[in-house]
């Protein structure tokens, strides 16, 4: 009997190579999943008349939408690469479908949170023919906002899961939901944080509902995926998915007994959520870049899926 062969790679060296992007990608999925959540949110506050959660949900949105945009430019190098990106539209390509959802999402997003930043503006400041243009042009804004706000919110896992990278890739059947989930836990967080309890019911259910998605759907994904998930509980990605966990479980805990007495306590339990929501998409990030790095997570999964493959019976001998 011939022993099993050892896993080597050619010189140590990784098979796949490693995003070159930086801290400022996991930045931009993380604030561009707040963007997304909170346009959602602000849509419903608008039309159940919620004031103060229509507010911090459109804030909430344009910030998340400069700063998420601002990460994703100052990556790139120059804003002419993302307008160099508008030039086609391909269909197969995420990065492509992003740009335009993106292009698409923003106008609208931006303009409710400018109309929700002019009422806030004194009444004296308040008219004129531009004033009453934004007071118009708030709610139906909004509205086209939170109607692109889920692909805006799954669409960055698909760009991290159509590539090469072995822990990225082997989550693309549940990352997107898990996504979708962790962006509905920060927003719901972001809009008790910044509404009183009597009108944050919608955001706390929000916020409960997304993190329990995101537990149970990450739960999943990591079953699924075998070999390839063990980055995400190794080294500094590790840290920063169990710190998510811890976050988010308790965020959910101070939402489900004590959101709806304690204004206190609800923002500390908004708080919660959005910084596990940031763990998270950190921690996903750094799993992918460390599976990269070792060509172990390329190649075993490689040998047992051509060692799964059926193998072709023979032939019968023909006769002749």
């Amino acid at each position: 009997m011939v022993p099993d062969a050892e896993f080597t790679s050619y010189y140590g060296r990784p098979i796949v190579k490693a995003s070159p992007w930086r801290v400022e990608i996991p930045a931009y999925l993380f604030l561009g999943g707040v963007a997304a959540g909170s346009s959602l949110l602000s849509a419903g506050a608008d039309l159940t008349d919620r004031p103060a959660l229509r507010r911090t949900g459109r804030l909430g949105a344009l910030v998340g939408l400069t700063l998420s945009l601002a990460a994703l430019v100052h990556d790139l190098g120059r804003p002419s690469r993302f307008l160099n990106m508008l030039r086609v539209v391909k269909v197969t390509s995420p990065m492509s479908v992003g740009t335009w959802l993106l292009t698409a999402y923003g106008p609208f997003a931006g303009l409710a949170g400018v109309a929700e930043l002019h009422s806030l503006l004194p009444p004296r400041l308040r008219g004129g023919p531009v004033g009453r243009l934004l007071g118009l042009a708030g709610r139906p804004a909004g509205l086209v906002a939170a109607l692109l706000a889920p692909p805006i919110a799954s669409y960055t896992a698909v760009l991290l899961t159509d590539t090469a990278t072995p822990t990225w890739h082997d989550a693309h059947r549940h990352l997107p939901l898990v996504f979708v989930g962790s962006a509905a836990a920060a927003s719901g967080g972001l809009g008790m944080l910044g509404s009183p309890v009597s009108e944050a019911g919608p955001a706390r259910r929000f916020a409960v509902g997304g993190a329990l998605l995101e537990l149970a759907v990450e739960r999943r994904m990591e079953r699924s995926m075998g070999l390839t998930a063990e980055p995400l509980h190794q080294g500094r990605a590790g840290t920063l998915v169990r710190a998510s966990q811890v976050l988010t479980l308790a965020g959910v805990a101070g939402t489900v007994l004590l959101g709806r007495r304690s204004r206190p306590a609800a923002m500390a339990s908004g708080a919660a959520l959005l910084a596990g929501s940031a763990c998270l998409r950190f921690g996903v990030f750094e799993a992918g870049q460390a599976s990269a790095r070792d060509p172990r997570y390329t190649v075993v999964p490689q040998r047992e899926r051509v060692a799964a493959r059926p193998t072709a019976s023979p032939s019968p001998p023909r006769d002749h």
